[in-house]
């Protein structure tokens, strides 16, 4: 035995010092459609501006059942999340391209 201690993975922190909260799906996997307070917990944002990131188009999502509830594919917020790492990217790289002109 090498002497290390398991982590509690509710007692693990991140860099920023966010608690995480106990995983609630079955099995450590996201289920393929994601509530609007699933993608708000996956982002550590507020459910309306979940809400808000559908109704813009940035976040596609459809209306499912009677009540028109809405539910975004797991894809579909990977492909969110891949779209802003790639928006922050450019916008670094024209701050970079712009104070480097004469």
């Amino acid at each position: 035995m090498d002497g290390s201690k398991a982590i509690d993975p509710k007692e693990a922190e991140t860099v920023d010092n966010y608690t995480k909260p106990q995983q609630r799906w079955q099995n450590e996997a996201m289920p393929r459609f994601l509530t609007l307070a699933d993608v708000a917990e996956q982002l550590q944002i507020n459910s309306p501006q979940a809400y808000a990131l559908v109704r813009s188009g940035e976040l596609k999502a459809i209306q499912v059942g009677g009540r028109g509830q809405w539910r975004i594919e797991e894809k579909m917020l990977e492909q969110y999340i891949e779209d802003r790492y790639a928006e922050a990217s450019r916008m670094i790289q024209e701050a970079k391209s712009k104070t480097s002109q004469p």
